[in-house]
């Protein structure tokens, strides 16, 4: 058992030996600094950077820097400035004016009741915690994991909770005393990175308002060669579904519009995978679409069918997830009716039915005068009787519309659709 403990530990030791990132291009970072690898990471990154090829790990780090490191993590450091600067200690000619404004736009660091933001003041660990709390998805984190620790009456009653939540998510560092968080300690930049390398490799938990996602590609939907757009952004946190792309769905249930009326729900289902040509599954088998009846037109004289019009509103994923999602069906006028064939089996109908009492007619006629001329009362007859039957199908209402369950029809997308990626393969 000891030699396996030893072998284990030893491995350990290789193992980190291997993570660690030589640092040869940064002057004042060894290949063996406790936090080098962090620092590369991030300076490769270009979240944060050197100064003559140094990067000061033990200097202290000042709000401002911390804001602008934080916006390009997320990818935010380009952002459209659409506020008005409030600050009173900042300018418009400060090089970190834009900076400032985009954390402010964003939430991300505020500034203070005084109309102040204090870009030079230093971040201290506890206020650097807070931020990373904020930005990440809420959790009910137990502070009682703050008990392992040292110096945990020192944490500031404010800074308890999200000393909690993001120990909860490993988004912190504690070197070198692991017994010990130092809440009021002023953050270096050696711990500045590690805690923003730790955030990058974990951005999934950052909330989608404040991060920028990355483009991964375009690919395509390709249901309709009608469609006005097939376009899907695939990006890092979902799946942009352009507005004009076309996809097919199924009736979850019987429709009947004699039995409909505006305001009725109307629920649609993915009966297998929509999913891009490349591959990408956008709405999974099982994905329900949720609409309404917007309005029906009754059928009328002279064979004129019901139209159904209905949108579609949102769309909940099989794991729960439900998001905006504007659509209607993709025919003319947005209308659902019952098609060319529904409407030729109707007047077929009539025209049979026509016929065979033309035929009836013309017999008893033939009959009556010469038993011998029904023959020739059958050949006038019919084609009489089937002409009136056309005539009738075509001067009476139309039909009123009818789904199976099941029925697929094709929507149209009118709005773009942001989609939560899946977990689950063709």
């Amino acid at each position: 058992m000891k030699n396996f403990v030893v072998s284990v530990m030893t491995l350990g030791l290789m193992a980190f030996g291997a993570t660690q990132v030589m640092a040869a291009d940064i002057a004042d970072v060894s290949s063996d600094y406790w936090a080098a690898k962090e620092i590369n990471d991030v300076v490769d990154s270009n979240i944060m950077a050197l100064q003559n090829g140094k990067f000061n790990p033990e200097g202290s780090v000042a709000r401002v820097d911390f804001v602008q490191a934080l916006l390009k993590l997320l990818s935010n450091d380009n952002l459209d400035v659409k506020i008005q600067n409030s600050f009173t200690d900042v300018k418009s000619t400060d090089k970190t004016y834009g900076a400032i404004l985009r954390s402010q736009q964003l939430g991300l660091v505020y500034g203070y009741p005084d109309n102040t933001f204090k870009p030079a003041k230093l971040m201290t660990r506890s206020e650097t915690q807070s931020v990373i709390s904020h930005i990440t998805e809420d959790m009910d984190a137990d502070v009682s994991v703050l008990n392992r620790f040292s110096d945990r009456e020192e944490i500031p009653s404010w800074a308890k909770s999200p000393w909690a939540k993001t120990l909860n998510y490993g988004i912190f560092v504690n070197y070198p005393r692991p017994s010990e968080l130092r809440p009021n300690d002023i953050l270096s930049r050696a711990e500045e990175a590690v805690i923003l390398a730790r955030l990058k490799d974990k951005i999934g938990l950052v909330k989608d308002e404040y991060k920028n996602p990355e483009l991964l590609g375009i690919e395509h939907l390709n249901v309709s060669r009608k469609a006005p757009n097939n376009e899907v952004k695939v990006m890092s946190d979902g799946n942009l579904v352009q507005e004009g792309n076309v996809i097919a769905v199924a009736f979850s249930e019987k429709f009947k519009s004699d039995a409909a009326q505006p305001g009725d729900a109307v629920y649609f289902v993915a009966d297998k995978n929509i999913a891009t040509e490349e591959g990408t599954v956008i709405f999974p088998e099982g994905t329900k679409f949720n609409g309404k009846v917007l309005n029906i037109q009754d059928p009328k004289w002279f064979n004129k069918n019901a139209r159904v019009y209905v949108q579609i509103d949102s769309v909940t994923l099989p794991d729960g997830k439900t998001t905006a999602l504007t659509a209607k069906p993709f025919y003319k006028r947005y209308e659902l009716k019952e098609g060319p064939w529904m409407t030729a089996g109707k007047l077929a109908l009539y025209t049979v039915a026509g016929g065979a009492v033309g035929t009836g007619a013309g017999v008893g006629f033939a009959f009556i005068p010469n038993p011998a001329e029904i023959g020739t009362g059958i050949a006038i007859g019919t084609p009489v009787g089937a002409g009136v039957g056309l005539v009738t199908g075509l001067v009476t209402k139309g039909l009123h519309y009818h789904a199976k369950d099941g029925e697929v029809i094709n929507v149209i997308l009118l709005k773009d659709a942001k989609v939560s990626k899946v977990k689950t393969s063709l």
